[in-house]
């Protein structure tokens, strides 16, 4: 099965995926023999926590990624655009994605329960993973949309740490349909986001 899209993407993705094994194998090398590394305690609080900031992770991918398709007009590569897209979360944030990717590594670190990746490996990977995206991403739209994406950028942050926009980022897809259908009374609304999030 080939997959079309533009080599810079593949690249990303590549290193993206080299770091997050590379990191793991690393740490794990280096807390074998720790006595944190073998407590069930601490495996079990780390893995919790780690589910949760991959659950984060996954949803501010999908739900960027989901608004991200409407800058896509005619046949062009996967995973790219040739509109610019600043509606949806990307009227709060330029770069929404850049949470779950930044995300990924410390909620994988969580999860295997490496002292080492959790407090070393994965801050460093989340710093290379936003140098990346602030010099090779701005670098790519810029380029690509211009004077749209200039003015764009003077209205809209790179990130944005508003409860509102948060929200939007981090939405479950089954709570977000349950604001879509309008014949929900408000009370009915919460009795279903309770069930969600209890």
């Amino acid at each position: 099965m080939k997959i079309n899209t533009s080599t810079s993407v593949v690249v990303r993705i590549v290193l993206w995926l080299l770091m997050l094994l590379g990191g793991a194998i690393i740490a794990i090398n280096i807390d074998k023999n720790s006595p944190l590394f073998q407590s069930y305690l601490f495996h079990t609080i780390s893995g919790i926590l780690g589910i949760l900031v991959i659950t984060l992770a996954f949803r501010a991918a999908a739900n960027g990624g989901r608004e991200l398709t409407k800058g896509r007009v005619g046949n062009i590569p996967r995973l790219e655009t040739n509109r610019l897209v600043t509606s949806g979360i990307y009227s709060c944030m330029r770069h929404p994605m850049l949470f779950g990717l930044t995300l990924l590594p410390l909620g994988w670190a969580l999860l295997l329960g490496s002292p080492t990746f959790i407090t070393i490996i994965a801050p460093l990977e989340m710093l290379f993973i936003i140098f990346m995206v602030l010099v090779f991403e701005e670098m790519e739209v810029k380029r690509k949309f211009k004077d749209a994406y200039e003015t764009y950028k003077k209205d809209v942050p790179l990130v944005s740490f508003k409860r509102n926009c948060l929200h939007e980022l981090f939405k479950s897809k089954k709570v977000s349909l349950i604001f879509q259908h309008s014949h929900y009374t408000k009370k009915h609304q919460l009795s279903l986001l309770k069930k969600f999030w209890l």
